[in-house]
């Protein structure tokens, strides 16, 4: 078993740092005093939010009987539709759209008037409008397609539709667990966290991009031969997969895994027409889609070269098969697996390194393990790892799902989430 965490106490500073007088007597314009003093904002709230991190209510004792899903943090449960692989990939989604397309609307919107708060000039969307529709054509067959269709279907413009893709390369921020019970059946959870420092809504405190994602999460049954393929938890008009499962065979979550050698080099390599990487959400959706065991789906995970660094956390139908695959962009980097023999019943993934300690201001590992360990192996279910999920601050202010999947059983649920104040942003 893991060691059971000791969760540190910060103390809370108070009131804003003093600075010396040479800093001050060069704050000569108005941008300068008012540049000064958001970062004393910023600095005053960071400070805050690591020292509230460990303290009640920011966090909480772990929770017990919240399954089934039920009061303040369950929005609802999440919508079932099916995606025909037979047809022709412009049209697997057009069914779904047009039902979701007001609701990507309103999410292209929300990324239009951030981006415009960054460039008012409105240029940054013009590229967006002119430029990414010709990256579409570089994608690989049949992504490139969906995302065609996709924008037919829903009359959002093509360069908005694969921007709203593309952020899922380098924007996912979660908590992944795999574990295996007294009997050796395999369950994975995940909560979704997606939206970090993309639009603070003073008034609701909360993320806007995250909130209007909420009304984008689907369940799909990919379906070829009016035979069940795969699952999976996604959002409206994204084509690649951050959660899913083959029946019987694995389940697959995805984690952003931060790097200095990140999937922005990735994506501008990409663009330079150095194309032998894949990218993260495709290479998923085609594990799923075709791998059919394990030990296949582990090795491409493993090996295929990516446009940006991750963590895939993989679980399997049998004991033992339950694995973090820490990936940088060319190669696998220090794997864990499943072992209970060596205590080893449970493998939790945040988005740092499992062989480090989490960043201070974002530790969500801690609380999780502790969790995990006072449940126990011997009551471990998809029941007891939901308590673990609706623990503050495993759920917090950027969560959007939470899934739940046994590969024996093919059984897939998810749930809307929601984490009513106080709670952390991340």
């Amino acid at each position: 078993m893991y060691p059971d965490p000791k969760i540190s106490q910060i103390t809370r500073t108070e009131g804003l740092p003093r600075f010396p007088r040479s800093v001050a007597l060069h704050l000569n314009t108005y941008q300068d005093k008012m540049s000064f003093l958001a970062f004393c904002i910023f600095l005053t709230s960071a400070l805050t939010i690591v020292s509230s991190q460990f303290i009640p209510p920011y966090t909480e004792e772990c929770r017990s009987g919240m399954y089934p899903p039920q009061g303040p943090t369950f929005k609802g449960a999440v919508t079932w539709y099916t995606v025909d692989l037979d047809l022709p990939p412009n049209k697997r989604w057009a069914a779904l759209m047009s039902e979701k397309k007001d609701d990507i609307v309103n999410m292209i919107k929300v990324i239009k008037d951030l981006a415009t708060a960054f460039v008012p000039s409105g240029k940054l969307i013009d590229f967006v409008d002119k430029f990414l529709p010709l990256v579409v054509d570089t994608l690989p067959y049949p992504f490139n397609e969906e995302l065609k269709g996709i924008a037919s279907s829903s009359g959002v413009p093509l360069g908005e539709v694969a921007l709203f893709n593309l952020f899922y390369e380098v924007f996912t921020v979660c908590t992944s667990v795999v574990a295996e019970d007294a009997d050796g059946n395999l369950i994975h959870g995940r909560n979704l966290d997606f939206g970090l420092f993309m639009g603070w809504d003073i008034k609701n405190k909360s993320w806007m991009i995250t909130d209007k994602l909420k009304p984008l999460v689907v369940n799909v049954d990919f379906r070829r031969n009016n035979h069940t393929i795969f699952k999976s938890t996604t959002f409206a008009g994204y084509v690649g997969m951050l959660t899913g499962m083959r029946p019987h065979s694995f389940s697959l979550t995805v984690n952003e895994r931060f790097s200095l050698n990140g999937g922005y080099i990735g994506i501008i390599e990409w663009l330079l027409n150095h194309r032998d990487a894949m990218w993260m959400g495709f290479l998923t959706r085609s594990v799923l889609e075709n791998a059919t065991s394990y030990k296949e789906a582990s090795s491409l995970l493993s090996q295929t070269k990516l446009l940006a660094p991750v963590y895939f956390i993989l679980g399997g139908n049998q004991t033992g098969q339950g694995c973090i695959i820490t990936r940088a962009r060319m190669e696998n980097l220090k794997p864990l697996e499943l072992n209970s023999k060596q205590g080893r019943w449970y493998l939790l993934q945040t988005n740092y390194d499992h062989w480090k300690k989490p960043l201070f201001l974002d530790d969500r590992r801690t609380p999780g393990m502790k969790c995990m360990n006072q449940t126990l192996q011997s009551n471990i279910s998809r029941k007891t790892l939901y308590d673990v999920l609706s623990t503050k601050p495993v759920l917090n202010k950027l969560t959007t799902y939470t899934t739940l999947m046994e590969v024996s059983t093919g059984k897939l649920e998810s749930f809307i989430r929601d984490c009513p104040n106080p709670c952390m942003p991340w």
